[in-house]
């Protein structure tokens, strides 16, 4: 059970006991800024947009809020205050998605907007097979909550949806993990045969069967393909197998190299800063938070100083603004420390490549050093926002 915090309990208490009944919108905003505050200060990961008007001598509730504790404690403030109001408020998902409020992306990468439609900025990706639950509908759009808990917006044809069984059938079936950068799912045992469709690193189907030199595989809307065996993997031996190190770190980092840079990709069809490091992670057996100013909330601080004395291989750098005394610090950019004597680090920027912190060497990157934040260790560090995948497998 979460346990509310002193001041925003205070708050609720001072406005609960007011004996004041006038329908005063300010005050019940101030209500909804403190519980927004606590329970969803990240609206990429959680919604508490609810909005507040008076009609006839009534309070009306508008919005939509995926926080059922939050939603749950102001109506129970509202109702102790014994106000009269009509709740319109969407507690997602509803009906809007029915039960089928699940779903497995069924292309080599989806893209997830920021908006329901084509033309909106790129949020995130998503790769095949990966889990998603579902929010919401408009159009031709669906709303989802990524595995990293991030929400936007993907098209229906990027996804199969699914009711709870489905979806807990797909997840606990044998799993196929494809661990090249690029390749096909091919109709036959054969790569001369036709094309199912294409893959990316990280993509998952389940697994049929195999021989040799082939998996068969099947896709969450029930194609039937087959992947070269020395290009994949069974999921749970890559996961129980997996050596977590620095040095594996770096060797996943530069297998990317080269990679264009893509503003809200994370495949290795194009990365930004944050969606490389991302990848890197995911393949090292680690979910970690998708943005960078995410990022560098998670983890164990390193480098306090600023002078790059302490950092271990892996460990994430981040850039952006400074705080000032009347602006909060800004991240726009992150990379991960390579650990040589050449104070390298390797980034996605224009492409994903390798710059350094030293002025004596020929990759120098002085506009980054000027910007340069402080950075985060997250190889075995106890993180509730990195999430081990072996831990999965265990359950």
């Amino acid at each position: 059970m979460k346990i509310i915090k002193p001041f925003t309990l205070l708050i609720l208490i001072l406005f609960i006991s007011c004996k004041n009944e006038a329908k005063s919108i300010t005050e019940i905003q101030n209500m909804h800024t403190h519980l927004k505050t606590e329970f969803a200060p990240d609206k990429r990961v959680e919604l508490f947009d609810i909005n507040f008007e008076i009609a006839d001598d009534q309070l009306i509730l508008e919005g939509e809020t995926t926080s059922k504790k939050a939603f749950s404690i102001l109506l129970d403030s509202l109702k102790n205050r014994q106000l009269t109001f009509t709740n319109n408020v969407r507690v997602l998902p509803d009906t809007a998605v029915g039960n089928l409020q699940f779903a497995v992306a069924r292309n080599s990468v989806i893209n997830i907007r920021s908006n329901p439609k084509h033309s909106a900025e790129l949020g995130t990706q998503g790769l095949l097979g990966m889990s998603l639950k579902v929010l919401d509908k408009k159009g031709d759009f669906y709303r989802v909550q990524t595995p990293d808990n991030y929400i936007s917006w993907v098209d229906k044809g990027g996804i199969t949806r699914m009711n709870k069984k489905d979806f807990d059938t797909w997840n606990a079936s044998k799993k196929v993990i494809f661990t090249k950068n690029f390749g096909f799912v091919y109709a036959d045992k054969s790569i001369n045969s036709e094309i199912v469709s294409d893959i990316t690193l990280g993509g998952l189907l389940q697994y049929i069967s195999e021989d040799d030199h082939f998996y068969e595989v099947k896709y969450p809307d029930n194609r039937i393909g087959f992947i070269k065996k020395d290009e994949a993997i069974l999921y749970n031996s890559w996961i129980k197998n997996l050596t977590v190190s620095q040095e594996n770190i770096e060797t996943t980092a530069k297998t990317m190299m080269g990679l264009p840079y893509l503003w809200g990709g994370t495949s290795s069809k194009g990365v930004d800063c944050s969606g490389f490091t991302k990848m890197v992670y995911l393949m090292n057996g680690f979910i970690i938070p998708r943005d960078a100013s995410q990022q560098i909330n998670a983890g164990k601080i390193v480098d306090t100083d600023l002078n790059f004395k302490g950092l271990e291989k892996g460990d994430l750098l981040f850039f952006g603004t400074k705080a000032t005394a009347t602006k909060k610090q800004r991240v726009v950019h992150v990379g991960i420390w390579l650990g040589n004597d050449k104070m390298e680090f390797i980034h996605s920027s224009g492409n994903v490549h390798v710059s350094s912190m030293d002025s004596k060497e020929p990759n120098y990157d002085a506009f980054n050093k000027n910007r340069y934040l402080g950075s985060k260790r997250y190889l075995n560090v106890d993180d509730k926002m990195i999430v081990d995948l072996k831990d999965a497998i265990k359950r």
